[in-house]
């Protein structure tokens, strides 16, 4: 019908009276004419489907379209016929997928069907954001929460049409993790693999790209930075390069670059990503969430009551409970617990941490029924197992084949029993490849290894000693490995031992603890550790061990600690380690820098833990007097957040919002009186918590020193700065860039003036001051005898502006300025500075990069530089349209100014020639002689 609607009214009537001729040359009987003649489109289609059958009435209107000059509708049924059987294909191949992970699924519960938020999240990925800009979507993914999963149900939903069945023709999906296996390709090959045959040509394909979308998972596996240099790129869809050159000319939209594009990525990725992409739509993927992991308890357990019991058991556990919102370990809890509680034994001695859940997996997967320890053939498997996965995690290899198998001792017979014990899975549809149920397990079953074997007598070269792998794991050198170190620490668990020693009869246990501990002592003690540990891993070591002569021993060694908390197991295991801090911890280091990430999922869990937690974090800021620093980032601030008294000098807050009153986090400029640097930067503040902040700064008992605030104040905002200035005797530094307070500057400067003021430093960069704002700033150089730095940049103040502040400069009491970057300076201003510099010795430091001086300007500023009376040291002209014209007036001022120490020319077109001309200025014998310590960026 549809194709009969794109048929004009006489190639209908065509149509219609060759239909006729048509059936009787096939044999066909021919529909009565006076039912063909009066038929409307949509009759037609309904007459010819009904007479003859779906097939047969499309070969009869292919055969007619040609002969009504309509060949392009031959063409299009075609393409859609090959695109139907490519949604066909994928069907097929994405169910025989998802049903090799069908042993987590309940019958009707979390099926491979869309549910319909996740249909609303999808439709909506991919709705405009840009007017004609290509779709680029980043879902942000954390490992291993079940992205993959996710996305083989976007590819089904897509593969039946209940999904961008309008939108997309063609969806390619591409593993990252097998494209990095492939040493040459091109996109042309990565499409190829995923069609079923060649019913449409790839030029076919390509000749549409605004109908493909390419989707790319695990996006962090390849480690794709998209910064290669463009001439390495593909520009050709048929052009052979590495998968990952390929993929990243892909990103960069330097092939196909109308395609969309679906990019599944680590958290941390994305970031470094986003700037890198086209206007990327970022999302993030929701996982299971609370109710649905109770709803999985439920289905998984069958008696509600016992369900209901392990559902709260693991609800008081964080770490379980965050690894229940993973819907394959969620099942694989589940299994441990109900087989724990079936044997009557207790859930907190067996299954407390993420360790001895997986522990208690392995152990009851290999021990027959009836039996108390795995049999010798089933420790032989097991072993074999962990051999195979510690080969996989320094091969980075996820997927493995007979010959890997073989070589760790997994025989042909073998791979049938760790599928029956849900352990491995097949991944091809040969069966002759296969990978660990879940990438966690392969984790596990690497850290195993370590205690059950030597890495010596691994028969792969690959695996190397544990300290290797500490270092690497705790230096976050593989992206790939995130539960290998917490999983071997975890085995030295004191309750694990003994399962181990019992079960395996094995010491090897108790003989690693000195040596991990040791391994641990010397990466603390590194110099510049936070360049060589992640410490939040070492955090989670920690916790897995749950030692405390083991947590003593390392945090005492600690000097420094810089960790970020995104999650609340972040915040349970902060608090677990920090408690362990003493006196003589960061003794000699005035820092522990606590990153409080986009914590609003942690603060706003108002849970007497949640409180307790914080407290034993705040606790070490409170009580330990070497501890100086806190910076907290994109946090919402809660009650309990707020205790940060006691010896802190520094607090450094970014993008920072408040679900309390703010007058409790201001009232700690007040109660701590070692509290002298505080940075608001990006921390949106009301005109009244404005207000509030200054009063409280105006308080005697107050001691900050330095204010950074750039928090969307305006002008009616600097009569509460202009009242706080007028009556704190402490306050030297005061920031307040990227705020909009131009028609503030007159109140501001006024309270400046005052004769009590002690301002030292004042920075309004990018305040969109402007040449009327001038007067005011003069006055202020000329009245506080205080103030040494003074920072306009990026406001256009122009010639006009800067020769009102040139009438202040010149008064030798001013010693220091710096700088007057992107003010819209010409050479007509530089006379002015010009004048400046040569009649002020005491001036210091001038910065005017950024502004089109030009060689004519430098010209003017050569010769003041000569001055006998010029005092000048520094001088940055970075990026101000200087050319080789120039470069004799600074060499000359090079070799022959008495006090200029530091000249910055970055970012100008000086030429080879006039760079030569700087550097012989540098060499001769009177620069040296006059300043020896003379710097040329």
């Amino acid at each position: 019908m549809w194709y009969l609607d794109e048929l004009e009214m006489n190639e209908f009537l065509q149509f219609k009276q060759l239909l006729q001729q048509e059936t009787v040359q096939c044999g066909l009987q021919p529909i009565p004419w006076a039912q063909v003649k009066k038929a409307k489109r949509q009759d037609l289609a309904s007459l010819m489907t009904q007479r003859y059958g779906e097939q047969p009435a499309w070969d009869l209107a292919l055969c007619i379209f040609p002969k009504i000059h309509r060949k392009d509708l031959c063409d299009k049924a075609s393409r859609e016929s090959a695109e139907n059987a490519y949604r066909a294909h994928i069907q097929e191949k994405f169910i025989r997928m998802w049903s090799r992970d069908s042993f987590t699924e309940i019958p009707g519960c979390f099926d491979q069907t869309l549910t319909r938020e996740e249909h609303e999240s999808l439709e909506e990925y991919f709705t405009p954001r840009v007017p004609r800009r290509p779709h680029t979507v980043v879902l942000r993914a954390l490992q291993r929460v079940g992205k993959t999963r996710f996305l083989m149900k976007l590819m089904l939903a897509w593969s039946d049409g209940t999904l961008y069945r309008d939108k997309f023709s063609f969806i390619f999906y591409l593993c990252c993790r097998e494209l990095k296996q492939l040493r040459v390709t091109s996109l042309a090959g990565l499409i190829s693999r995923e069609r079923p045959d060649d019913s449409v040509p790839l030029a076919d394909i390509v000749a549409q790209p605004e109908r493909i979308l390419f989707i790319v998972d695990s996006l962090e596996e390849l480690e794709c930075t998209l910064t290669e240099p463009e001439s390495e790129l593909c520009r050709d869809w048929r052009e052979e390069r590495s998968g990952k050159m390929v993929l990243s000319s892909l990103l960069r939209r330097k092939i196909l670059p109308e395609s969309a594009l679906l990019l599944a990525a680590m958290p941390m990725r994305p970031e470094a990503l986003e700037s890198k992409l086209d206007h990327p739509n970022m999302q993030e993927l929701k996982c299971f969430q609370d109710s649905h992991v109770k709803q999985y308890f439920c289905c998984s357990f069958g008696d509600r009551g016992r369900a209901m019991a392990a559902f709260s058991w693991v609800q008081n556990n964080e770490h379980l409970f965050t690894m229940c919102h993973i819907p394959l370990l969620c099942w694989m809890v589940c299994t441990s617990l109900k087989q724990e509680m079936e044997r009557g034994r207790d859930l907190a001695a067996t299954c407390c941490r993420s360790t001895s859940v997986f522990l208690s997996f392995m152990f009851q997967a290999f021990t027959p029924k009836g039996a108390t320890r795995p049999s010798q053939q089933g420790q032989g498997l097991l072993k074999a197992l962990c051999s195979l996965a510690a080969e996989g995690m320094w091969t980075d290899t996820w997927v493995f084949g007979e010959e890997e198998l073989r070589r760790n001792g997994i025989g042909d017979t073998d791979t049938p029993t760790l599928l029956d014990l849900r352990l491995f899975r097949k991944y091809s549809e040969s069966g002759s490849s296969y990978s660990f149920i879940h990438a966690c397990m392969q984790e596990f079953c690497a850290a195993m290894f370590y205690l059950l074997d030597s890495p010596q007598d691994h028969p792969s070269r690959a695996v190397r000693p544990i300290e290797a792998l500490l270092l690497t794991y705790f230096r976050k050198d593989r992206a790939s490995w995130v539960f290998l170190g917490c999983f071997l620490f975890g085995l030295l668990h004191e309750s694990e031992q003994q399962r181990l020693d019992a079960l395996l009869g094995m010491q090897r246990s108790r003989e690693l603890a000195p040596q991990l501990l040791g391994c641990l002592r010397s990466l603390v003690e590194m110099e510049d550790p936070e360049e060589q540990v992640e410490f939040l891993l070492l955090f989670y070591a920690l916790f897995e061990v749950q030692s405390d002569a083991f947590a003593s021993h390392l945090m005492s060694s600690l000097r420094e600690a810089h960790f970020p908390l995104r999650e609340r197991p972040d915040l349970a295991v902060a608090a677990y380690c920090l408690k362990y801090c003493s006196d003589t911890v960061l003794r000699g280091c005035d820092c522990l820098e606590v990153t409080l990430w986009r914590t609003s999922r942690l603060s706003c869990y108002r849970s007497s833990r949640t409180l307790l937690w914080w407290r034993q974090i705040c606790s070490v800021l409170t009580t330990n007097e070497h501890l100086r620093k806190l910076r907290v980032v994109d946090t919402i601030f809660g009650k309990w957040t707020l205790i940060i008294q006691s010896h802190l000098c520094f607090c450094r807050t970014r993008k920072v919002s408040f679900s309390c009153e703010t007058g409790i986090f201001f009232e700690v400029f007040t109660s701590n009186p070692n509290l002298q640097h505080l940075s608001m930067t990006s921390t949106q503040l009301s005109h009244d918590e404005v207000w509030f902040l200054c009063s409280v700064l105006s308080n005697p008992v107050c001691n900050l020193q330095e204010l950074l605030q750039d928090s969307g104040l305006s002008a009616p905002d600097c009569k509460a700065l202009a009242s706080m200035l007028a009556n704190n005797r402490k306050l030297t530094l005061l920031d307040l860039s990227d705020n909009m307070l131009a028609e503030g500057v007159p109140t501001l400067c006024a309270a400046l003036c005052h004769p009590y003021c002690t301002m030292q430093t004042l920075v309004m960069d990018g305040c969109q001051l402007n040449k009327y704002s001038c007067p005011h700033l003069s006055e202020v150089l000329l009245s506080n005898a205080n103030l040494r730095h003074l920072d306009l940049s990026r406001n256009p103040l122009m010639d006009e502006g800067v020769a009102q502040l040139c009438e202040a400069l010149r008064q030798p009491a001013y010693s220091w300025v710096k700088p007057l970057r992107q003010c819209e300076i010409t050479p007509r201003g530089c006379q002015d500075l010009a004048f400046v510099l040569a009649s002020n010795p005491n001036l210091r430091s001038l910065d005017v990069g950024g502004n089109n001086i030009g060689d004519a300007g430098v010209r003017l500023l050569s010769k003041a530089l000569l001055h006998p009376h010029c005092g000048l040291k520094e001088l940055s002209l970075e990026s101000c349209q200087l050319t080789r014209a120039c470069c004799e007036d600074l060499a000359s001022v090079i070799a022959h100014s008495q006090t200029l120490h530091e000249l910055d020319v970055t970012s100008n077109a000086l030429s080879p020639g006039g760079v030569m001309l700087l550097c012989e200025a540098v060499r001769g014998p009177k620069c040296e002689e006059n300043n020896p310590h003379s710097h040329v960026p």
